[in-house]
């Protein structure tokens, strides 16, 4: 089982290394997040159009119409930046959190407004699309996770065919698995590797349960690895250091927390004791998928991974204990083949990821 360091430098190198020669034919992708909406396209040999990411506001707060038209405007731009035009499309991707009732219709949104429920997104943004495209163009709707997971998993295979399992630790848990086709794991309910939300092995952890937003009362994995249960976590460590700044400090609990990964990159020793925490629960939690799934790569995303964010030394040590933790309850031939990379393209995934989906739908 093998560490690899790789770069967000090079994502370009990797995707120029697919095929030769410039398409003429893209498929975009749209991001939609809480609070702002991405934009990113790829030609038709998989190349990113460009490494450089357009996001602008959602405006959910004005409802469904102005998402969209949001969302098309934004194509617009990004199309107007890189001297391309509505005719080159090919087909379109939207990632988006799920839950969905069917395919392309929301049910309870877990980032947008609760009157998004039974909204028919894959119908209206075709709707919209239809205008400035003058025709109707193929559209494709999914798991923000899985369609994150795509494109990072055809950064880390390159030329292989590695089936590759994601995990994004950010406020919850994001996982994606990808075939070996590319594709991600849809589930028949479109709910599948909503992995976050596994219990986690309280008994390997020697930890309590703890809530999730999800209502579950299993002790999901999720805020174990994550954000969502770091003031949970925080607060335990406390009662070992209680002359801990942080003890005595009268900051809201949001502050407290989102100062842990400066102080742990400081070296402080509550701070990293709570990483690597997090760490070892990941790496329970990647043995189990291991176990189940058997990809050949795992690639670990997330905040935590961000090179702007986090600094070489703490990222390594986050994947050093997550490869020894997981190491012991893997088959033999997992320990010597399995590498465990960190994720490269940052806010970019999921956008790309969705316009990959859209090229591998038209693909058939």
């Amino acid at each position: 089982m093998t560490t690899e360091r790789i770069t967000r430098n090079h994502f370009g190198r990797a995707c120029r290394g697919l095929a030769p020669g410039t398409p003429q034919n893209i498929f975009v992708g749209t991001d939609c997040g809480a609070t702002t909406s991405k934009i990113g396209a790829v030609w038709e040999d998989g190349r990113a159009v460009s490494t450089k990411l357009l996001q602008r506001p959602t405006r959910a707060a004005k409802g469904p119409d102005a998402v969209v038209t949001g969302w098309v405007e934004a194509v617009d731009e990004y199309l107007q930046e890189n001297a391309l035009s509505w005719r080159q499309i090919k087909g379109v991707g939207l990632a988006m959190p799920g839950t969905f009732q069917r395919e392309g219709v929301l049910d309870r949104p877990a980032n947008l407004p609760t009157s998004f429920a039974g909204w028919d997104v894959r119908t209206a943004y075709i709707r919209a699309l239809a205008k400035p495209a003058g025709r109707l163009l193929p559209l494709v709707v999914g798991n923000d996770g899985n369609y994150g997971g795509v494109a990072e998993a055809q950064f880390a295979r390159g030329n292989t065919q590695a089936s590759v399992l994601m995990l994004a630790p950010g406020s919850g848990l994001g996982t994606a698995f990808v075939g070996q086709n590319g594709m991600p794991l849809n589930g028949d309910t479109l709910a599948g590797m909503e992995c976050g939300h596994m219990p986690a092995p309280l008994h390997l952890l020697d930890a309590k349960p703890l809530p999730c937003g999800c209502g579950r009362n299993w002790s999901c994995i999720e805020p174990y690895t994550t954000l969502s249960g770091l003031p949970y976590l925080l607060a335990d460590k406390l009662v070992k250091y209680p002359k801990h700044p942080l003890a005595k400090s009268t900051a809201e609990i949001k502050e407290k927390v989102l100062s842990l990964r400066t102080l742990a990159q400081k070296g402080d020793p509550l701070a990293v004791e709570l990483f690597d925490f997090q760490a070892k629960a990941m790496g329970l939690h990647v043995a189990s998928l291991v176990m189940a799934l058997d990809p050949g790569i795992v690639v670990i995303g997330g905040g935590l991974m961000d090179p702007e964010a986090t600094s070489a030394r703490f990222r390594e040590r986050y994947l050093r204990i997550v490869r020894a933790t997981a190491k012991p309850y893997l088959w033999p031939a997992q320990r010597k083949r399995i590498k465990v990379v960190p994720a490269v393209l940052g806010e970019l995934s999921q956008a790309i990821g969705a316009a990959l989906v859209a090229r591998y739908h038209a693909r058939g």
